[in-house]
């Protein structure tokens, strides 16, 4: 290939906003993947997750191109990379635009001072009651100082992100404690209790998600671990050694539940109510 045809192939226009269903979309806004049917294992894997507008270009052809970054990618909180995150790049058609929050039109994203993690492994039942929360919660318009990352069973990527000095952390996971299954409860774990040497209390596994050893290996990372919240619910089942995917019926409709509960944390943490001098630590 000839030079001047390689530089058709490099140059490309970086345009200031596009129009996606009528709507206009710049870099910094939130928008929802939607990739065409009958793709790759890619396609299917990132098909209904939400990222952000990184970039829009358009290529010496005149086809526009929008560059993402997964809002859950841990590149975007583990501090390891200089870029933002793993890229993505799609048609304008197979991206649609999710509700700006108040605070978008600022020029630059608020830090993010509220992480909701959600954890959970889909396989086994009702262990995947996080998960399905947070998913929820990724459909809502919440403000832009709240995170909200699907950690699933990727204990190591929730220890790097907790470095990123969050000031209350809302981890949401499946919580037996001899309740109704479907009971939701709130509880903030001692954190004067977490032992600083994770090798005692064991190390985290890469595809395991074990919050009390997460939460151990953070604080011996020199995480600045200030306010820790759990909203658990009570399991019904939970899958055997042959997995089971869905959850229970009381588990579902205590979802609903949850993404409420964890809203109005939300509304109390970043209007200053939460947490309240009387309130008590849970050991």
């Amino acid at each position: 290939m000839r030079e001047w045809e390689w530089q058709l192939l490099e140059d490309k226009a970086l345009l200031d906003h596009i129009e996606i269903s009528g709507i206009p979309v710049r870099t910094g806004d939130r928008v929802r993947l939607c990739p065409r049917s009958g793709g790759d294992i890619l396609d299917i894997a990132l098909k209904g997750q939400s990222a952000t507008i990184e970039g829009i270009e358009q290529d010496y052809e005149g086809k526009c191109h929008v560059c993402v970054v997964l809002d859950d990618d841990p590149g975007r909180d583990l501090g390891l990379m200089h870029e933002p995150g793993h890229r993505f790049f799609f048609d304008p058609a197979e991206v649609e635009p999710l509700p700006a929050s108040q605070d978008q039109e600022q020029p630059h994203r608020t830090k993010a001072r509220v992480l909701i993690a959600g954890i959970g492994n889909i396989f086994l039942g009702d262990d995947a009651f996080g998960v399905e929360v947070t998913r929820r919660l990724a459909d809502c318009a919440l403000p832009e100082e709240v995170r909200v990352v699907d950690f699933g069973i990727r204990g190591l990527d929730l220890v790097y992100a907790l470095q990123d000095g969050y000031d209350t952390t809302i981890l949401i996971d499946a919580f037996p404690h001899g309740k109704a299954p479907g009971t939701i409860s709130v509880v903030e774990p001692s954190l004067n209790d977490l032992d600083a040497d994770p090798e005692r209390g064991g190390l985290v596994e890469p595809h395991g998600m074990n919050p009390m050893k997460v939460l151990r290996m953070a604080k011996a990372m020199r995480a600045p671990l200030e306010h820790i919240l759990l909203i658990g619910c009570e399991p019904a089942y939970f899958g055997g050694d042959d997995g089971h995917m869905g959850l229970s019926e009381p588990v579902e409709a205590a979802a609903s539940e949850a993404v409420k509960v964890t809203q109005g944390l939300v509304k109390q943490i970043l209007d200053g109510s939460w947490p309240a001098k009387e309130q008590k630590r849970v050991p």
